[in-house]
């Protein structure tokens, strides 16, 4: 029995201890961190630095609320921050999670509009399907039907545009034509909606858990960027999953050159050492809603000096040992090992992603993209299967919640060619007792 609850009734074992891509139950047995948590312990668990430097900050101090003073842990994690960040967007606003920092970025938008005198742009259009976060304002930029639908009698319903599923609908992504498709869906509801009252377009620039590993066609993030700046839309990325170098750079929309007027950063920001984000805004928007009175919207434990402190010791982590580079290296040599498995398993339909943001998407048809039915709940059985077997990976329904099934597999960015090897075995171990389970494809390894 238990006091604590969560998300369902499915109990886990006690967590003994984690350090690298590993963790171990009470009961000794251990397992493959194949997803980093919820894509968030970008480099590995226990990491010594990081936990000096989290020690060192406790000797000094463990909270300076904002208001009261500043510290200079949280000056030096902005200064790193705004380094990394695109030209022009050097402000940097700390919070404890992605959720809120899509939230923030969604009022800064917002607020920056009233300075500008334009208070009747209040729309921020999105894509369906989509993840952006679970508080209410940005479950409304989510397109993700189970998530939202109890909730929407307390929400502002906020306009979608259809993800650039290319792979569903049998276009080439590699064609630029492919791309401006589905970005002109974009221009089309703008017009749609009235120019006048869009405030802002947020998109993954590589999708997250509600798409799997989705990367954009060809000219696709640049003619988002184009459509924004002619309608005078803002432009929010979502870089909660993508930031921290997981994909191969260290913001995922470096992949396209292409730069936001906003970015909302969480999860491997903070390598799961503490709960920790950011949004990240260009300076004019900044300067502006000071201006005129300041930001209106905060966080008890924003900027908070440890988690400041853990996050300056996680980006030095990541440039120290080139993480980065490491898990665009990586990333190619996994998606190798699992094309390799969708040669072996006819049920695995797609392959997908960019550095270790990695998905493979189940189907009963690789032509007609069918998905496996509904009711056999593949999403949550295969997940099972490979935590049995010693694998954590991390699932979700692919098409809008209700069918489909995706699995992201996303080891820590220390991980090493021989790991990728264990795992791939664990998972085609798996795999194997999946399909066994499946009337139409038990016999066909």
């Amino acid at each position: 029995m238990s006091n604590l609850f969560y998300q369902t009734k499915s109990l886990r074992p006690m967590l003994e201890r984690a350090e690298g891509i590993y963790m171990w139950g009470k009961d000794g047995k251990r397992y493959i961190d194949g997803s980093s948590g919820a894509m968030v312990s970008n480099i590995g668990h226990s990491n010594p630095e990081v936990l000096a430097a989290m020690r060192a900050q406790m000797d000094s101090s463990t909270f300076g609320y904002r208001l009261h003073f500043q510290t200079e842990s949280s000056e030096k994690l902005a200064a790193m921050t705004a380094a990394l960040a695109p030209e022009g967007l050097n402000k940097v606003f700390f919070v404890s999670g992605g959720s809120e920092a899509v939230e923030s970025a969604l009022k800064m938008a917002r607020q920056y509009v009233l300075t500008q005198g334009q208070a009747q742009r209040y729309k921020v259009i999105s894509r369906y399907p989509s993840y952006h976060g679970c508080t209410l304002g940005a479950l409304a930029v989510t397109g993700y039907a189970p998530m939202t639908a109890p909730f929407d009698p307390m929400m502002q319903r906020m306009p979608k545009i259809p993800a650039p599923r290319a792979y569903l609908d049998g276009l080439d992504p590699e064609l630029e034509a492919t791309g401006h498709y589905y970005a002109d869906m974009l221009e089309a509801k703008i017009l749609q909606e009235g120019p006048d009252t869009v405030l802002a377009f947020i998109v993954e620039p590589v999708g997250g858990a509600s798409t799997g590993a989705l990367v954009p066609p060809k000219g696709y993030m640049q003619r988002i960027r184009e459509i924004c700046t002619r309608y005078g839309v803002l432009l929010i990325h979502d870089e909660v999953m993508t930031g921290g170098g997981r994909t191969g750079r260290f913001f995922g929309a470096e992949h396209w050159g292409v730069t936001p007027d906003l970015i909302s950063l969480s999860k491997g920001f903070g390598g799961g050492y503490v709960p920790l984000g950011a949004m990240v805004a260009r300076d004019d928007i900044v300067e502006a809603v000071m201006n005129a009175g300041g930001f209106i919207h905060g966080f008890t434990y924003a900027g908070n000096p440890l988690a400041c402190a853990a996050g300056c010791a996680v980006l030095e982590q990541i440039e120290e040992h080139d993480l980065t580079g490491n898990a665009e290296h990586m990333g190619d040599k996994l998606a190798e090992r699992l094309r390799s498995l969708m040669q072996r398993y006819p049920l695995v339909g797609d392959v997908r992603g960019k550095g270790l943001l990695t998905a493979f998407e189940l189907m009963t048809d690789r032509t007609s993209k069918e998905p496996l039915p509904a009711d056999l709940h593949a999403h949550a059985r295969l997940v099972d299967i490979a935590y049995d077997n010693g694998l954590i990976i991390y699932s979700r329904r692919t098409r809008g919640g209700t069918s489909g099934d995706h699995f992201l597999v996303c080891p820590p960015m220390i991980v090493t060619e021989a790991q990728l090897d264990e795992m791939t075995d664990i998972l085609d171990a798996s795999l194997a007792q999946y399909m066994a389970e499946i009337p139409q494809f038990s016999g066909a390894t």
